[in-house]
């Protein structure tokens, strides 16, 4: 299948306006939000940053549209046909999806369209498929009774979700609500909101009810605090920092006692034992695992502790690869590597690298941004080594393409240092002893673990969420569909009826 022309002209990208409430836009004389973009720094546009009012309106077009339209008792798989138009909308409109992704995020329009635009159909798809798989059980009761349990929606669920993956982490969050007859109020990065809005207008057109799914945009502080602690959000849905996620969960805690699921940060260990299957493969996967979208990733692959015998090689290996990699605006086809969101991010990078070998840390490769780029902050490629647990750049989440480097004697030993006192999102092993591979898969304290590899596989029904202060709850698999249903206990005694 031949791949269309995707490179464009950013200036002729026609942006989505206002929120999207009750199946329309919506406009509002709120404090507007200014969006750049990434490739270049310049002006793209604007939204609004919805107060409580707009918070409010969002909602009760939720709580009304789920009285009216019957989504939340119609059958699931009346439900999945809406879904899998929805689906097949967005797979039709692949390559404006894929440039308004790309204009206005972090990520490269070839990737939007051969990876993102298609993940967001599928993972739609997937939970279509799945909505009426799952429901209630027969409990075991005595003689004369029968109990059951019932599966219903919550009712509205409110969804935050983050400025790296706009359209698949919009999929995370709405497929599974929708698909368990939930309304959404969903409310994306204010600094990437467009691609989000699009989706909304293609759900309409797919033949979603007015109101099932809105979009509203704001700051987290304003728009997302509303929606957490709206007294008819019944739950949330959150990825992002720890340290968001801590405040939502204390909002939703004291503003209702709703549930939460949260996928936040990571510093996730990327272990190679001594035998490995292929050293050039493993490079590779290093590489991709802490650059890829210039390593603002979740579960970037950012702490490399490899055997002392093959850390040489390897990073030998790793250096090739990093070597190849330029800069260029998103919006080019050829493009293949990603911008900082802006330049406060860009900073807080450089300034914790510093601090790191200030601390100690030898930089052997990259750092700072790469010179002439239009505007843009394209962050090297950087490697640390010397660095103990105490390193900043070991502790804290850089949200950036630097990877900090140890070394091992025994197998003991890695697993120790693979092991972090924060985070717990992810862990890669490579190794090709099944035994080894199985006891540092049990002992790693993290909510995946890739053995061979590093990245999520096209495989939703394998869930995705962290331990520790990584998070609570999954996405992704029956986990996530399960997560978006409430459970109601039965018990009716029929020998009195």
């Amino acid at each position: 299948m031949s791949i269309p022309p995707l490179d464009f002209d950013p200036s002729t990208v026609s942006l989505p306006q206002g929120h999207f409430i009750g199946g329309k836009h919506y406009l509002t004389d709120e404090p507007q939000i200014a969006v750049y973009r990434p490739s270049d720094g310049r002006l793209l546009g604007y939204v609004a940053d919805a107060g409580e009012n707009t918070i409010d309106h969002a909602v009760s077009s939720a709580v009304r549209a789920l009285k009216t339209s019957g989504w939340a008792t119609r059958s699931p798989r009346e439900r999945a046909k809406v879904l899998t138009r929805w689906a097949d909308l967005i797979d039709r409109n692949a390559v404006s999806l894929a440039q308004l992704e790309a204009v206005g995020s972090t990520r490269p329009v070839a990737e939007a369209y051969a990876s993102d635009v298609p993940f967001t159909a599928e993972a739609i798809r997937f939970f279509a498929e799945l909505a009426d798989k799952l429901g209630g059980d027969f409990a075991a009761t005595r003689h004369d009774s029968v109990g059951f349990v019932a599966s219903e929606p919550y009712g509205v669920i409110g969804a935050i979700t983050p400025w790296n993956f706009p359209l698949s982490m919009c999929s995370w969050k709405c497929g599974p609500a929708l698909a368990a007859g939930n309304a959404v109020v969903l409310k994306p990065s204010e600094m990437t909101p467009f691609s989000t809005m699009r989706l909304a207008e293609l759900a309409i057109e797919a033949g979603m009810p007015p109101g099932i799914f809105n979009v509203v945009n704001g700051r987290g502080a304003t728009a997302g605090a509303a929606i957490t602690r709206h007294p008819d959000i019944s739950k949330v849905s959150f990825t992002g920092s720890t340290r968001t996620g801590a405040a939502i969960m204390s909002d939703a805690a004291l503003h209702g006692t709703k549930p939460v699921t949260l996928e936040l940060g990571g510093k996730s260990p990327q272990l190679v034992f001594e035998q490995v299957p292929d050293l050039a493969h493993t490079a590779r996967c290093i590489a991709r695992g802490f650059t890829s979208n210039g390593g603002q990733v979740c579960v970037a692959g950012t702490r490399l502790i490899a055997h002392k015998r093959i850390v040489e090689p390897l990073l030998e290996a790793v250096q090739r690869h990093l070597a190849e990699i330029a800069p260029g605006p998103l919006w080019r086809s050829t493009t293949s590597y990603s911008p900082i969101i802006n330049r406060d991010q860009a900073e807080r990078i450089a300034f914790l690298v510093d601090e790191s070998r200030a601390s100690g840390a030898e930089l052997i490769f990259g750092g700072g941004c790469f010179e002439g780029t239009d505007g843009g902050y394209f962050h090297r490629p950087t490697l640390l080594a010397n660095v103990t647990e105490s390193t900043p750049a070991v502790r804290q989440e850089l949200f950036g393409p630097v990877l900090t480097v140890q070394a091992f004697e025994d197998e003991d030993e890695g697993i120790a240092l693979a092991a972090h006192p924060t985070y717990g999102l992810c862990a890669g092993v490579h190794t090709r002893d099944i035994g080894q591979a199985m006891r540092a898969m049990r002992r790693i304290a993290a909510g995946t673990v890739w053995i061979n590899r590093y990245g999520r596989s096209g495989d939703m029904i394998i869930p995705t969420g962290g331990f520790k202060q990584s998070g609570i709850g999954k996405d992704l698999g029956r986990q996530a569909l399960e997560a978006n249903m409430r459970y109601k206990s039965v018990l009716i005694d029929f020998d009195r009826m």
